[in-house]
């Protein structure tokens, strides 16, 4: 799952995974073997189990060398991902009432502007690349206002995120990301304001500043670069599908749909959501090792042929925020951000076309990410 050929066709890979049935062996790295969940029903099961599927990694974690490729991904953070119970709740609380302070009609306001200003950029150039240019660059800007991140660190923060997702840096980059959420914290100690850090910070729940640290990786993790995805994935579909690409004056109600249909068939976190079980367990006819990773295919989940279905408009069901007690905290603001950001671009400059047939689009290798490294586009030069 770590190769150009997963990255260029994941689903291939998928269907001849479902000859094992709902789970099936893989290797995340090389010699890092897990079991990756493809079955829908199999996948919201894990997800809802704690008890047999718990979050903590230690385990696991000490039976891999030390500079493992997906160890940053991976090993043990004291964060509300790899976390459950009681001390994933009081995590869980301090972010989610963090995130329901967030105005969202001043978050619109702020997407709008901060694509503005990036359009400005590329808008009379009649080419551009809109992953470098315009999706990977937009989430930067929105975390760190929300975050109340300084543009020097929130540099730092992206690199280092970008970094871990894939295989090749991670070590470097998980270095660069731990000393940027401590610098934040540590402004932010010195520094409060009306944003989501100083917010948790000030939460009854008292968390310290090693783990406001963790939070806020976890946070950006999910802020940055699955964002940057499904923003770019959005657009690609819309540039070359024919059901969304004959006209992309359609309004935001057919960037919705796109959207939806993103989240069904390539969301932004293709594979993750690892589980550790504390013992052997007999799962879904396959017998699953002690502390071997079971992680959640939430692409193949949702084209499971079992739950297929032809109409994907307004259906809610997939599981590309996963479910159960750790569901993304934050879907509603990113569908925002996805939304606004797309439906911003396609007003400026309606006459966008792909530079490069969809089939040679090249995607970033990792087993966790479905990530596009680049999106060329031509269109006329506008002001």
């Amino acid at each position: 799952m770590y190769g150009e050929d997963f990255a260029a066709d994941p689903q291939a890979l998928y269907d001849e995974m479902r000859a094992h049935g709902p789970l099936a062996p893989v290797e995340l790295a090389p010699g890092v073997e897990a079991t990756l969940v493809v079955g829908y029903d199999a996948a919201l099961e894990v997800l809802r189990d704690a008890a047999t599927f718990p979050k903590n990694p230690s385990r696991w974690e000490r039976t891999v060398p030390a500079g493992c490729p997906v160890l940053p991904m991976m090993g043990y953070r004291p964060n509300a991902l790899f976390t459950d119970g009681e001390y994933h709740a009081r995590l869980r609380a301090a972010i989610n009432d963090a995130l329901a302070r967030v105005d969202t009609i001043a978050l619109r306001e702020y997407v709008e502007d901060s694509a503005g200003r990036l359009l400005d950029g590329f808008a009379g150039a009649g080419e551009a690349d809109l992953v470098a240019q315009y999706a990977r660059a937009l989430p930067l800007l929105v975390f760190n206002e929300m975050f109340g991140c300084p543009p020097e660190i929130g540099d730092r923060l992206v690199y280092g995120m970008s970094g871990i997702f894939e295989i090749e840096h991670a070590e470097e980059a998980n270095a660069v990301l731990t000393q940027g959420v401590v610098d934040l914290v540590r402004l932010k100690r010195e520094r409060p304001g009306a944003d989501v850090t100083s917010w948790m910070m000030a939460h009854p729940v008292g968390l310290t500043d090693e783990e406001m640290a963790h939070q806020l990786v976890v946070l950006m993790g999910a802020g940055t670069e699955p964002q940057q995805n499904l923003i770019a994935n959005g657009l690609r579909l819309l540039l070359t599908d024919d059901r969304f690409a004959g006209d992309l004056s359609g309004g935001s109600l057919q960037i919705e749909d796109a959207i939806e249909e993103i989240l069904w068939t390539d969301p932004p976190m293709a594979n993750y959501g690892a589980t550790y079980p504390v013992r052997d367990v007999d799962f879904a006819g396959t017998r699953l090792p002690a502390d071997r990773p079971v992680v959640i295919s939430y692409a193949a989940a949702n084209t499971d042929p079992t739950r297929a279905s032809a109409h994907r408009a307004g259906n809610r069901a997939h599981l590309a925020w996963g479910a159960g007690a750790h569901t993304c905290p934050a879907k509603s603001h990113a569908r925002l951000i996805a939304s606004v950001a797309i439906e911003r671009l396609l007003d400026r400059i309606p006459d966008l076309e792909p530079a490069v047939p969809a089939g040679e689009l090249r995607w970033r290798p990792g087993p966790f990410h479905r990530a596009l490294a680049a999106l060329p586009v031509r269109f006329p030069p506008a002001g």
